[in-house]
């Protein structure tokens, strides 16, 4: 049986936080005392990892997703042999190359020519190897008209696709991807796209960090999820990265429901405007305002299950319910709802005046009710503008964006609005449709 390419075995990695009480220790005391870590309290202390285990098969695709801080960079530079573990074994077979701080050997100084040849020698070419490939690592950065300029004139992209390229010609057994595809325009991103997938072609052991979980569904044949330096979940791609997704979800849901806290129990205004109420001419401003004659108490978004949520799927059912009430009868109110993009862009808005309901008397306790069959929105974040008015619209109880819904899709289309829609070929036109995607559920609780 083939060994596997990268083995994990409880790896963790601890690293020191920055103390004065401990800036002049000295490499004679911390061999004296065994570890740098060795008399630092808990809180001096950072775990980056903790008791993470895998193994990756020869030829597989390895993917690595999680938050910002989860340790997927920390593993990666353990992988490529940029640190050791805490404790602990990590080991590797084969010839690695690093797409992880991509030109870091570059000398600023000499030329692309020079530093190709460098950086080539720095990754396990000989230099005839390099040499006889320069050609094609020019070519594939697209930068033959500046290869004998110094390094320092070149663009931020331009150091970034030179250094790729020189990474991704070195021909390894293991590749490491962290995040690196953001190095050109679209053309150059998709050419680096196609060499990764020729790699998989022939055979080549790739780990993979991101945050294009589409990637990791499309080019991975195992994924790992990393939460908080631990192992969370490990399996099939596409159930990680859904896993992983409930969890975002989840989180901003919490976040949302917070904040809904808060804007209900937060104080009105004058209305005058002092507090929020926007000025004739002025952008969207949040805030709360009005006499307060008529109260918005409490609000509520459900789906369409009667589970109160804050973070929704694109095309689910949505109700808004509003909590109101009149300390004294009132004959002339209105009910409005209005929904805005986080820039403060309209996206819809109504109200029963508009609708034709006409008012008799509202006293005491009341609710309303607003059900929206279908949000069909795009991926993002919605402001909810609430409100209690005369006809005349005078307020008696205005709330501008202090309530927010989050719209989540796997579909990443562009502006605001997702109508019904379906593709059709016909004629020359060959084309493979895409594979079905699983519809994201939230709002059920789920233990990774």
């Amino acid at each position: 049986m083939t060994a596997p390419a990268i083995v994990a075995h409880d790896v963790t990695k601890v690293y020191r936080r920055h103390a004065h009480r401990h800036q002049f220790r000295t490499l004679k005391s911390a061999l004296l005392t065994g570890s740098v870590l060795s008399d630092l309290r808990p809180e001096e202390t950072f775990t980056a990892l903790d008791g993470v285990s895998f193994e990756v098969p020869r030829g597989a695709t390895f993917g690595v997703v999680g938050e910002n801080g989860s340790g997927k960079s920390t593993l990666l530079k353990l992988v490529a042999g940029i640190t050791r573990p805490t404790r602990g074994l990590l080991s590797v077979e084969g010839r690695i190359s690093a797409l992880i701080e991509l030109g870091a050997g570059f000398h600023p100084e000499i030329s692309g020519r020079e530093n190709v040849v460098i950086n080539g020698v720095m990754l396990g070419l000989t230099r005839r190897e390099v040499e006889r490939r320069f050609d094609e690592i020019v070519d594939f950065a697209e930068l033959r008209e500046f290869v004998d300029a110094p390094v320092k004139t070149y663009s931020s992209g331009m150091y970034m696709r030179l250094g790729f390229a020189v990474a991704i010609h070195v021909d390894p057994d293991v590749l490491l991807i962290d995040e690196v595809l953001a190095v050109g325009d679209e053309a150059f991103t998709r050419k680096c796209l196609d060499k990764i997938a020729e790699f998989r072609r022939r055979g080549k052991t790739i780990l993979f960090v991101t945050h294009s979980l589409g990637l990791v569904e499309k080019m991975c044949d195992d994924a790992l999820w990393l939460r908080h330096g631990k192992a969370a979940f490990r399996g099939d791609p596409k159930r990680v990265v859904d896993t992983y997704l409930t969890y975002v979800a989840t989180g901003e849901e919490a976040q949302l429901r917070s904040r809904a806290g808060l804007a209900e129990t937060s104080e009105a205004p004058r209305p005058d405007g002092v507090g929020g109420e926007p000025s004739p001419g002025s952008g969207y401003r949040r805030g709360r305002w009005g006499s307060r004659e008529v109260e918005i108490r409490a609000v509520r978004l459900l789906d369409g299950r009667g589970r109160e949520r804050h973070v929704f799927v694109s095309g689910e059912t949505v109700t808004l319910v509003l909590s109101v009430h009149a300390a004294r009868p009132v004959t002339d109110f209105v009910f409005g709802v209005g929904l805005f993009a986080a820039d403060g862009t309209s996206v819809y808005g109504t109200n029963t005046e508009i609708e034709g309901f006409s008012p008799r008397r509202l006293e005491g306790d009341a609710e309303v009710r607003l059900t929206l069959d279908g949000l069909s929105l795009v991926e993002g974040t919605y402001l909810v503008d609430l409100a209690a008015h005369r006809r005349d619209g005078t307020p008696y109880d205005y709330l501008r964006g202090l309530h927010s819904l989050r719209v989540k899709s796997r579909i990443r289309d562009f502006g605001l609005y997702r109508p019904a829609h379906r593709w059709s070929f016909a004629g020359g036109a060959g084309i493979t449709p895409p594979e079905p995607r699983g519809e994201l559920e939230i709002g059920d609780d789920h233990d990774a």
